[in-house]
């Protein structure tokens, strides 16, 4: 990924931990698993193992302060609440990433001299915990590459193109097929919010955005303005880095508590991964193709309305998957649905740092959850990879996912009778 570097700058700067607030230890280890996602499985489907790590620390603080019900482990014991998060976080990525083990140990060793939490009995409780959701890890699997198909409207291998930021090598069978045969960690199944298929190309809706990314999302667009240009770059990140970096800075600005900090991250997390299940499924079930395929091809398409240009470009190399939903909107309506089901839908003012060197604006303040997820459809639109209903489907898509995680796991425990 072209933001590796700049990532792990950001990240490596943010792992201080400072044992006065409670939660700090939550967002200690949530910076911690960002970077070993970043390495060691990057993209959307890294919030499949962002999703344990938290899973594992939610269980873990639940153990000791039993007020929601735990994902997995059903544990109790005494110790720091602390301890417990840390050990749990530390168990479950020596558990997936052994190869990163010398980083995970100094940042343990790290961690516990500075909260003064060597020998609490609070690390057996994590120890536990991370034992309990490794049982749950979803590794990804090899299957046979798919390579789409050839008739107007089939998805298929894409370009790339020199001054384009990288992404995949040219031509490169799809990415991730595993994740749509993955077992979700809340979900029935990976088709339980499939979507209707996208529209028909001779339908006036595919007009319409066939013409409006054939116009904005060019890497040449008279038509996209600066303003434009810029949103969409500060879109083309590292999901799992810019939603978790927004995810700990309102749990440190809030002050929250251990345990809602802890449930917090982890409904994010698993909704997020659960998301990204979806979302492979309807990408492999509809494989529609990408805006740069159907552009170039728009002479053959069928449509007499569209006017196909054989040698336009996307603003940023396509990633090699199909259009059909969009993992970042999925993704983004997840994580702002959970943060809505949390803080309610009304005004909340919250920040997002943008990972890509090429985003001229940094950091972008927000005064409600949607107000960000409604700018991820535009700039997906303005990058060049995504037509709107692609988009605007994913969103609903990654809602309902929230919805039904939020409904179903993590929940309040009842007053002791």
């Amino acid at each position: 990924m072209y933001n590796r570097r700049l990532i792990s700058v950001i990240v490596s700067i943010s792992l201080g931990w400072a044992a006065s607030a409670q939660a700090d230890a939550v967002t200690y280890w949530n910076a911690v698993t960002v970077e070993a996602v970043t390495a060691g499985r990057p993209g959307g489907a890294g919030f499949l193992d962002m999703g344990l790590v938290h899973a594992a620390m939610h269980d873990a603080v639940q153990a000791i302060q039993q007020r929601f019900e735990p994902y997995a482990a059903a544990l109790k014991g005494p110790g720091s609440l602390e301890a417990a998060a840390g050990a749990a976080a530390y168990g479950v990525l020596v558990g997936i990433y052994p190869k990163q083990q010398g980083l995970f140990d100094a940042k343990y060793k790290e961690f516990l001299a500075t909260g003064g939490l060597a020998g609490n009995a609070g690390l057996a409780v994590g120890q536990q915990a991370a034992a309990a959701l490794l049982k749950h890890h979803r590794p990804s699997t090899a299957l046979p590459d798919y390579k789409g198909g050839s008739t107007p409207g089939a998805w298929r291998p894409t370009p790339s193109f020199i001054g384009s930021p990288a992404q995949p090598a040219p031509f490169s069978p799809m990415a991730n097929l595993y994740l749509m045969e993955t077992k979700p960690y809340t979900l029935e199944r990976p088709s339980q919010f499939r979507p209707e298929a996208p529209p028909a190309l001779t339908s006036a809706a595919y007009l319409r955005d066939y013409n409006e990314v054939k116009a904005l999302g060019g890497r040449v667009s008279a038509t996209r303005t600066p303003a434009q240009t810029d949103l969409a770059y500060f879109w083309a990140g590292n999901y799992v880095s810019q939603w978790n970096g927004a995810l700990r800075s309102i749990a440190d600005a809030r002050k929250m508590d251990i345990g809602d900090s802890a449930r917090l991250f982890a409904l994010a997390n698993l909704a997020a991964a659960d998301a990204a299940i979806a979302c492979w499924d309807s990408k492999r079930h509809f494989s529609f193709w990408r805006p740069v395929t159907a552009i170039r091809e728009g002479e053959n398409d069928g449509n007499a309305e569209t006017v196909g240009d054989a040698a336009w470009e996307p603003l940023i190399n396509t990633p090699n998957y199909p259009d059909f939903t969009s993992g970042a909107n999925s993704i983004t309506a997840a994580m702002t649905t959970v943060l809505e089901r949390v803080f309610g839908p009304g005004e909340f003012s919250f920040s997002v740092t943008a990972v890509v060197p090429l985003a001229k604006q940094k950091s972008r303040t927000y005064e409600r959850f949607s107000d960000a997820a409604a700018e991820v459809v535009e700039a997906r639109i303005l990058l060049g990879i995504h037509f709107r209903f692609a988009d605007t489907v994913a969103r609903t898509q990654g809602t309902q996912v929230a919805n039904w995680t939020f409904e179903h796991v993590l929940r309040p425990v009842g007053p002791k009778k």
